[in-house]
């Protein structure tokens, strides 16, 4: 039934969706520990390299190279050669499912829901050594038993090592010249390559290597690589470049030996060729270089233990190219060192914490910590009772029912002179008759705050009992027309409403 090349792309474009829906939903709950951020970043890898691959197989569809989507959907649409028949595609089609239930009646309709949902209930395998402690600690004693044993290492401790493998500028510029040197870089690459593709599944290595080589470019011209610099000095020689006599300037072998015999012994060294012989010679020896490759000379004409020579006995030396290599994975050492310089910090105190522990004790750390590791995974899938939905108090559990009572915090309490906002609990109600929230809206009505209008939340019977308020202190003011006096000839007391009523009508 889903054989058809549309019904393909119709359920490669649903689970690109399903996944995307499944990655926001993953992403949004917070892992406990750091065992369960790693299982967390790796099944959302996993579900993105799966995203990706649907999406290149709808986009090849969509490419329609063998025409294939296009003769489906003309079929659809009733074309054939002899004209459009659009009811003799509908039934022969009708037909064909028909069919298909007839053969099937007892086919079981799988919810493709629950099977993308295992995904994220599934624990990737991620390998770590013991030393590594699940992605807390580095493990470089393979690194380090490479770089003491070699002729550009120092013989140091495994402490000193972590804090001196990222330093390369302190490397001599004819040790890193050196096959040796070459493969200790590529095999420390490596090995920060994968624990980071390991720790860090979520990160984009190619974009951050592609800022790195960018930076790098314009640096290398410019000759400022740290321990790369053009003018750099090491063992009171010249560096070792083919800069310091530039061969062009001369055409014949006599305008070299005017330069004499100390600049042409520095510059045949600084090559690996032979530095012996007279005048002349060393000077036709250097000139040879002007129309052949250095890769290229009789083995002859180069020095035994020659400074540049390759390990393995040759006498070639790196060209050009082969040290903006060497110093291209610096650079991105460099930048892997600078992501990992916490993580180095806590592997040397690690290391250092064990170094005065005795056998026995680090045995009893490394099975406390697999405890640790195994209740904390209890802990996940233990889920909390909480039947009556009681407020989480700070240890992540139910508060006491009795404090939930006393305090009322499962109670919301709105108020509509607050803007309908809403408090829970009865403290808290209580305490915000004297917030600026509440103080604002009573000014807004005109209405002041004080301890009459405490509990009152509705707007309507603020009104009401600010003007029972008015009329009753009414009572108690003074009203001229019934206290003020006004006394007659004859000495009579009348109030003014009533002196004013009698001379009104003459009596008076």
């Amino acid at each position: 039934m889903s054989s058809t090349l549309l019904e393909v792309t119709r359920s490669a474009h649903e689970d690109v969706e399903r996944l995307e829906r499944l990655i926001v939903k993953e992403l949004q709950r917070e892992p406990t520990s750091n065992r369960d951020h790693l299982f967390q970043s790796h099944r959302v890898r996993n579900m993105i390299d799966t995203l990706i691959s649907s999406t290149h197989k709808l986009v090849e569809v969509y490419e329609d190279k063998d025409n294939a989507r296009k003769d489906e959907i003309a079929a659809l649409g009733g074309q054939t050669a002899s004209g459009v028949n659009l009811f003799g595609a509908f039934y022969d089609r009708l037909k064909e499912i028909r069919e298909y239930h007839r053969r099937h009646p007892l086919a079981r309709v799988i919810d493709p829901t629950e099977e993308f949902e295992e995904l994220l209930k599934e624990e990737p395998h991620i390998e770590f050594s013991g030393e590594e402690a699940f992605g807390r600690y580095l493990d470089m004693h393979e690194l380090y038993n490479e770089y003491i044993n070699s002729k550009f290492g120092e013989p140091v401790e495994y402490s000193a090592f972590l804090d001196t493998f990222s330093q390369f500028q302190k490397v001599p510029r004819h040790l890193k010249l050196t096959r040796q040197y070459k493969d200790y870089l590529t095999h420390l690459l490596e090995y920060l390559l994968s624990y980071f593709e390991r720790t860090e599944p979520l990160q984009d290595l190619g974009r951050m290597f592609s800022k790195v080589e960018y930076e790098f470019e314009d640096l290398w011209a410019d000759g400022k690589i740290p321990g790369w610099e053009n003018k750099d000095m090491e063992n009171g020689h010249v560096q070792l470049q083919e800069s310091i006599i530039d061969l062009d300037y001369y055409s014949t072998v006599e305008e070299l030996m005017e330069v004499g015999p100390e600049k042409l012994k520095e510059a045949l060294g600084a090559r690996g060729l032979k530095v012996g012989g007279t005048l002349q010679q060393r000077a036709e020896r250097l000139f040879l270089m002007k129309h052949t490759p250095l890769d290229q000379l009789d083995k002859k004409h180069f020095g035994k233990g020659s400074r540049t020579s390759q390990e393995n006995g040759g006498s070639i030396v790196l060209r050009q190219n082969s040290m903006k290599e060497i110093a291209l994975m610096e650079a991105k050492l460099q930048r892997m060192c600078e992501l990992f310089k916490e993580r180095v910090i806590q592997t040397k105190e690690n290391v250092e914490k064990k170094q005065a522990l005795t056998y026995e004790e680090m045995e009893a750390e490394r099975e406390e910590e697999e405890v640790q590791a195994d209740s904390e995974s209890d802990d996940d899938e233990q889920q909390i009772y909480n039947p009556l939905k009681l407020p989480m108090g700070w240890d992540g559990k139910p508060i006491p029912y009795w404090l939930y009572k006393l305090h009322g915090l499962g109670q919301e309490f709105k108020c509509e002179i607050c803007g309908n906002h809403s408090y829970w609990g009865r403290r808290a109600f209580e305490r915000h008759f004297k917030e600026w929230r509440h103080q604002h809206g009573m000014r807004c009505l005109g209405i002041p705050n004080t301890k009459n209008f405490n509990e009152i939340t509705s707007i309507q019977e603020a009104k009401e009992l600010w003007e029972r308020i008015q009329e009753k202190q009414g009572l108690n003011k003074w009203r001229p027309d019934l206290e003020e006096e006004y006394e007659d000839k004859e000495g009579n007391i009348y109030n003014k409403k009533t002196y004013t009523d009698l001379q009104r009508q003459g009596l008076i």
